[in-house]
């Protein structure tokens, strides 16, 4: 055999496969170009990450350090530890007066794990499932290396980005729906729906036999008004929620998702082969975190604090068009007046001025390019630096023109 051969057949052996050409999380390559940045010695502000500044709870660490003194750290059941399970329901009786059963929910490997065990558990290969766009890249991404038909439904100021009943429908009859998945408060935009709008889409959706996926990560970060979970509308929605953000908990790697009874034991089976079990530390850590809401509330108070610094700062600085951000901690910035390829503008603007911002291009492949996404989750000095910053490096470039 020829070495030319053998190199051919090495190649061919080591190739990946189809499914796992997905498009790269931009944010994340943003973020790693940005510590490329400070290991170098520069300062840079962080508003690319979905990150929060603060540390967990002290409730979630102290806990964490009793596990870590005083037991093995074992498998638990597939589904959760008993107890963790009873505090998220009681979470969602003192939240939104809304009983939950805690044999339906499921303890994942936080949100993204629930995403896969929920995709898998509701959809078979080629089944078209609706997201709308811009929107969190991830839902694109798992459900094609799934082998789902992604179906993107663009989203529009005059419903504050926001889907509706009457665009599900119309996407619908085109071509058969299985699914469709939002998320209020919504990232990149911020936008929250209301209980009225929320109820008509999943009114809308189980109608037409489309199963319904909300995404509630960002509950708890509300500016606006109360968000509403889908939960209390519908026995046969899958929600899935995080500790990640509002309980600043994106390391520990923990969430859940509340299933319809019938889903519970598919998505067990899914969980048992998949993960065995989600880290139980992090679970000890999750349970006790119900018990720093004093201080997450404090967190909270510093992100409408960061929010109201840049809805009066960028407009100063040259960027005067974006939602209001009614939840979670991101503006998504209109720089269509600057650059008409928002990837090479946030390149720049990490380059020049060290602030760091993902591309709209991440959220929304197609309008994108006209799009920036600024994360405030960092502290309000961060976020005076970064307008300061942001202020000068704009003036800059418009002096050039």
């Amino acid at each position: 055999m020829s070495d030319a051969t053998r190199s051919d057949r090495a190649q061919r052996l080591l190739a990946a496969s189809a499914r796992s050409e997905v498009p790269p999380f931009m944010v994340m390559d943003v973020m790693a170009a940005a510590d490329r940045i400070e290991a170098e010695g520069g300062h840079v502000i962080h508003m690319e990450v979905g990150q929060p500044w603060a540390p967990a709870p002290r409730s979630a660490l102290a806990a964490a350090h009793r596990a870590l003194d005083e037991a093995r750290i074992d498998y638990t059941s597939a589904l959760g530890i008993p107890s963790l399970r009873a505090r998220i329901a009681r979470h969602y009786r003192d939240t939104y007066g809304c009983a939950v059963d805690p044999a339906r929910i499921v303890v994942t490997t936080g949100s993204s794990g629930a995403f896969i065990l929920s995709f898998l558990a509701l959809f078979e290969p080629g089944d078209r499932v609706a997201v709308t766009v811009p929107g969190y890249p991830p839902y694109r991404h798992i459900l094609n290396a799934l082998g789902c038909e992604v179906v993107p439904i663009e989203t529009h100021s005059d419903t504050r980005h926001a889907l509706t009943g009457e665009m599900l429908l119309a996407a619908h009859r085109k071509a058969p729906l299985k699914g469709v998945l939002i998320a209020s408060p919504a990232n990149p935009t911020g936008t929250m729906m209301t209980r009225a709008a929320l109820s008509e889409l999943i009114a809308v959706a189980e109608s037409e036999g489309i199963r319904f996926i909300s995404d509630e990560i960002y509950h708890g970060l509300d500016y606006a008004f109360p968000a509403v979970t889908a939960a209390e509308l519908s026995a046969n929605a899958v929600v899935i929620n995080s500790f990640s953000k509002y309980f600043c908990m994106t390391g520990w790697r923990v969430g859940w998702m509340v299933v319809p009874d019938t889903l519970v034991r598919p998505i067990e089976r899914l969980q048992q082969n998949l993960a065995i079990s989600v880290p139980t530390l992090s679970q000890i850590a999750a349970e006790a975190a119900f018990d720093g809401a004093a201080e997450m509330e404090a967190v909270k108070h510093g992100y409408e604090e960061n929010r109201r610094i840049l809805i009066e700062g960028l407009p100063r600085a040259g960027l005067t068009d974006f939602l209001p951000a009614d939840g979670a901690f991101y503006l998504y910035a209109d720089v269509s007046r600057f650059t008409s390829d928002s990837y090479q503008f946030t390149k720049q603007l990490l380059a020049e001025a060290h602030v760091a911002a993902t591309p709209g291009t991440d959220f929304d492949p197609h309008r994108g390019k006209d799009f920036v996404r600024f994360s405030y989750a960092r502290s309000a000095d961060d976020m005076r630096e970064a307008v300061s910053r942001i202020s000068k490096w704009l003036a800059g470039k418009s002096a050039q023109r």
